[in-house]
């Protein structure tokens, strides 16, 4: 470009500036602000369908920025009590080239520090129904529209939402949004952030054809969300005729789930883990207040699940779903709840941390491949959760468990200081020794059976509901043994030789071929009522009781040896076992071990009958295999009486 072609169009541009700096100081001497100030006015009024309230100072600035600037502002729907907005500082940017020809045209607005309200009353209505109303109107096909500004900016302002039907109220604070007003383009977006609950919160939604949106018509939607504690997003369509409606995909992801329902009011119960990393995305559908997913993926703490979910908050909240996984892992859930103590010899006597959801019902039916708890595997598993009111009933339609099956049900009540629980369960065809063992911690029991359990307890702890536990117990087991003890080695060894000592057979085992039971709780002690167990050459019928508190046990029996299944005992022996569940003793009964024996029988008579001198001695004599002497009376004895 020729230097002399520079030259004059820098003239050219330095002459328009300067006309420019002229016409706005001509302005700022001859403009009318009064005039600036309604016609500002107007257009708000215009715009919004508010009355438009000022009680502070108004400045019109035409150089070198052209500005109305309102304090003390507020937007009133028509015979409301309340103003809907109230702003400390309102600036209405105008348009330059309009003001030249004595147009003024907001270019755009700017508050600071406003207080938006935002109220629903009990039939659904809005106190900004006006403005949605007005706007319906003016952004319309065909409508001459009555203001021109295209954004709104928002700095330091507060938003108050207040639900008359549900009695709650959320506020948002520190909100600096800029609105990006459809009136050149149909759609609207708004793109900002806020604190609500302690949280800063990135935000932006895009309306993709707000003239439809407005009336009630479909449209374009997409909203994100973004925090420290949670981000979320959404991707659809949202229409609102008789009610709001949306679909699209739903997509949610948190570090700690946990931190989520902290943040939100709600507690889970602590422990050593659960409750993390989270995820969710599914289609979803929102009609009203309810928010279905389909197609829904979840993943929690590493467990993934699909199926299905809803979502209603019209009164009550209540999640419903029906989900299925290849494998869950309950390990970090369950490892809140401790029944036995570290050392695994006494029932623990911690309270429980109780928690509620008062205001959330769940109905969940869940299916899995495979379940992990801890150390117990359990395979093809069918269960539904039902909370309601703070009471938690689980379900468990089938469950794949210590080798057979589980069904039944397990109901946990929280009340004010301890928790009721009601446990109505059946395994069927279930290796004993891990089901006593796991349930009950005794592991002295092997082989197959049935137990079924009908089982009431109240406490604030473990040790508390072992206390007052209620109900029934009923076993029929067969092909098992009874490990610890060798009761049949004892019995032949004592029918050789009763008087040889019982010895410790502690470390053996007695196979049978039939055990039944049946026992009665109350208050924790437990009663049977009949137990009978068959084997091959050995015949066991107890009696008794087993404390659960203090698992020990305090019962009697009689051991017999049986040479075939139809044939009488060859030898019975009563005992008593006494002692803790884990390492309990076998005491045999000495009155009938002696009387059994040939040589001590007659000294157990002797011994009762006082004056049967001549028979303790021959039976000292057989038992020593020595002839015993009478010593002859000491010399200063007294003669015996000739009487």
């Amino acid at each position: 470009m020729p230097a002399a072609v520079r030259r004059l169009g820098l003239a050219v541009a330095a002459s328009l500036a300067g006309l420019l700096l002229v016409a706005g100081l001509a302005m700022s001497w001859f403009l009318n602000r009064d005039e600036v100030r309604a016609s500002v006015e107007a257009q708000i009024r215009a715009a919004t369908g508010f009355d438009f309230v000022v009680s502070g100072p108004v400045n019109v600035s035409v150089f070198p920025t052209t500005a109305v600037t309102f304090e003390h502002v507020g937007l009133r729907g028509a015979g409301a009590a309340d103003p809907a907005l109230t702003v400390d500082e309102l600036s209405a940017n105008l348009r330059l080239l309009p003001l030249l020809l004595r147009r003024f045209e907001i270019a755009d607005l700017a508050l600071t520090r406003p207080r938006i309200i935002v109220k629903r009353d009990t039939k659904g209505g809005s106190n900004w129904t006006p403005l949605v109303q007005r706007l319906a109107q003016t952004v319309k096909p065909g409508a001459k529209p009555d203001v021109s500004f295209s954004e709104i900016r928002i700095t330091d302002g507060e938003i108050s939402f207040r639900n008359d039907g549900s009695q709650t109220v959320e506020n948002i604070s520190d909100v600096d949004l800029s609105l990006a007003w459809p009136s050149i383009s149909r759609s609207f977006a708004a793109t900002g952030q806020f604190d609500w609950r302690g949280e800063r919160i990135d935000g932006s939604v895009n309306v993709a054809d707000f003239v439809a949106a407005l009336a009630g018509d479909r449209s374009g939607l997409r909203v994100r969300l973004s925090g420290a504690l949670l981000k979320a997003a959404f991707d659809g369509a949202i229409s609102n005729g008789a009610s709001l409606m949306a679909e699209g995909t739903l997509t949610a992801d948190a570090p700690s789930l946990r931190s989520v329902f902290r943040w939100l009011g709600d507690t889970l119960p602590e422990g050593n883990g659960g409750f993390g990393r989270f995820a969710l995305k599914g289609r979803s559908s929102v009609n009203g207040g309810t928010i279905a997913l389909t197609n829904a993926n979840i993943e929690l703490d590493g467990n993934t699940a699909e199926g299905v979910m809803s979502y209603t908050s019209d009164g009550r909240r209540t999640l419903q779903a029906t989900l299925a996984a290849d494998a869950l892992d309950f390990t970090p859930y369950a490892s809140a709840i401790k029944l036995i103590t570290s050392g695994e010899h006494d029932w623990n006597r911690q309270p429980f941390e109780l928690y509620t959801f008062s205001g959330l019902d769940l109905d969940m039916r869940l299916s899995a491949a495979r379940v992990t708890i801890g150390n117990t595997r359990i395979g093809r598993t069918a269960i539904g959760a039902n909370l309601r009111d703070g009471g938690l009933t689980l379900s468990i339609g089938e469950a794949q468990l210590y080798g057979g099956l589980a069904r039944g049900s397990l109901g946990v009540t929280h009340t004010d200081s301890s928790v009721d629980v009601k446990a109505r369960v059946q395994f069927v065809d279930v290796d004993l020794e891990s089901c006593f063992g796991e349930l009950f911690g005794f592991r002295r029991l092997s082989g197959r059976g049935k137990l079924t359990l009908a089982l009431d307890a109240t406490g604030a702890s473990p040790f508390a509901l072992m206390q007052s536990l209620d109900g029934n117990i009923a076993l029929n087991s067969r092909d098992g043994a009874l490990t610890g003890f060798n009761v049949e080695q004892l019995l032949k060894r004592l029918e050789r030789r009763p008087l040889s000592g019982a010895g410790d057979f502690r470390n053996g085992r007695t196979p049978f071929d039939q055990l039944n039971a049946t026992v009665r709780i109350e208050d924790g002690l437990a009663k049977i009522d009949t137990m009978q167990m068959d084997g091959p050459n050995v015949r066991l019928t107890v009696s008794g009781t087993a404390s659960v508190p203090s698992r020990d046990f305090d019962m009697k029996g009689v051991a017999s040896l049986v040479p075939a299944a139809d044939a009488a005992p060859s030898f019975e022996l009563p005992f008593v076992l006494q002692g803790p569940w884990d390492d309990p003793l076998l005491f045999p009964d000495s009155d009938s071990l002696i009387r059994r024996s040939n040589a001590a029988s007659p000294l157990l008579d002797a011994v009762r009958n006082r004056s049967g001198r001549d028979a303790v001695k021959s039976a000292i004599e057989r038992l020593t295999g020595k002839s015993v002497t009478t010593p002859p009376p000491a010399a200063d004895a007294p003669a015996p009486s000739q009487n």
